[in-house]
Order: structure tokens, then sequence, then C-alpha cells
């Protein structure tokens, strides 16, 4: 496999497999693309079509097989020939959300995750329960700093669940990771 380099049909065979991936939406939130998702993390290119590069959100996600065979299909349909090959170093992190990803999940209602920063050499700390780690989210509907959480866990394991103080309306907060 190579990576885009001066052949044109390389870098022309790239660049459509990148448009064609922005079109693929993640299963559990459709608003955003896996490219945007972050999770794409490189094409190659060789004789027989492109390998992708995919590392999922984490590792036990239960959408990683239906997000690989969505990437081999619309690439497929493209005529663009499809090897997906899922990659867990580096792990992911929400700071791979791009700013187009990050904008679609707020206007979806989804609290768009506050930076996760670097992973590297970080420090695990143990903190009593219930003390607050970070600031609450704000209210993806009204702008509101004044949410409060109300499980830890939300529609899926990557996202808590909030609710709005002042307009009153529950609200998904994708942690940072």
């Amino acid at each position: 496999m190579k990576e885009m380099g001066s052949d044109p049909y390389f870098a022309d065979t790239v660049e459509r497999a990148w448009a064609v991936l922005a079109t693929v939406a993640d299963p559990e939130i459709p608003v955003i693309s896996v490219v945007d998702l972050g999770i794409v993390r490189g094409i190659a290119v060789g004789d027989d079509g492109v390998e992708v590069s995919l590392t999922p959100t984490y590792a036990g996600c239960p959408a990683t097989h239906v997000i690989e065979s969505d990437i081999r299909e619309a690439l497929t349909r493209a005529g663009i020939a499809v090897r997906v090959v899922t990659r867990l170093a580096p792990p992911w992190t929400t700071d791979w959300i791009t700013t187009t990803g990050r904008a679609r999940l707020k206007e979806f209602g989804i609290a768009p995750p506050a930076p996760a920063g670097s992973r590297d050499g970080q420090i695990i700390r143990l903190v009593p329960r219930g003390a607050n780690m970070q600031k609450t989210p704000a209210c993806p509907h009204c702008g509101s700093a004044g949410t409060e959480l109300l499980s830890q866990f939300g529609s899926t394991p990557c996202k808590a669940l909030y609710r709005c103080v002042d307009c009153r309306e529950p609200f998904d907060y994708f942690k940072p990771l």
C-alpha cells in the first residue's frame, strides 16, 4: 500500500475515498460521519484498491462491525476496492472529532465533548465519588451553563445524560476520552 504521493492515480483515489467516507454516517449518531467522528485514521492505496485504517471509539464498541460494513459498502458502490483494518493504537480520543462534527453534534442536541487533552504519560487519579471533576457542559438547546448530571451513562456508553436547569430539556453529553 502507498500513501498519497505524486502519482495522480493514487492522489485521485485517496481524494475520492475520503469524499465517499465523509458520507458514511455513524450508526449511533447519524448526523455525524465516520470522518467527522475521527475514527477513520488513514487511507493507503495499492494496485488492488484502498486500505482504510479505522480506530473505534473504544475497543468494545458494538457499532464497529456495522461501521466496517458501511465503509466497505459505500466504497464498493463507488467502484473502489477496499480492505478495512482496525487499529487500536493509538486509542481514539474525542479530540479527533472535527469542528464540523462538533457543530453537528450540538445541532442534533448532543453537547460536544470538552477537549480531552494529551494522553501522553497521563496519570490516572482516583477521586472520591461525587467530586466534580469538570465543569458541566452547556445546554446544546439554549446555551445555559446551568446543567446537571442525571446519569453517567446516556443512550450509549460514551455519552452521559444531563438536563438543563433553565429550559428543563434533557440532553446527551459526549464524554471526553
